[in-house]
């Protein structure tokens, strides 16, 4: 009988080294997600600040250069010859 309770005792044990070692395994994988998913965050910001300056940029040096309207071309109409 006490061999018995020996080996649910050392099933338990091995069932409860199982969990121990996925739930680490879990935890790793999530801080890895988090990790990730705050350096994408980082980056997109910063690609967006660089987007919003370039932008600025942009406007300010078209208020300083205007570019000139093109005239629009009309076409003239000839009359026919009848």
């Amino acid at each position: 009988m006490a061999e018995g309770n020996q080996t649910i005792m050392e099933k338990a044990e091995a069932r409860f080294v199982d969990k121990q070692k996925k739930t680490a395994e879990k935890n790793k994988a999530t801080a890895e997600y988090m990790s990730e998913a705050r350096a994408r965050e980082i980056k997109t910001a910063r690609l967006r600040e660089l987007r919003l300056a370039k932008e600025e940029a942009d406007r300010v040096a078209e208020a300083l250069n205007p570019t000139p309207k093109k005239k629009r071309v009309t076409k003239k109409v000839t009359e026919a010859k009848t």
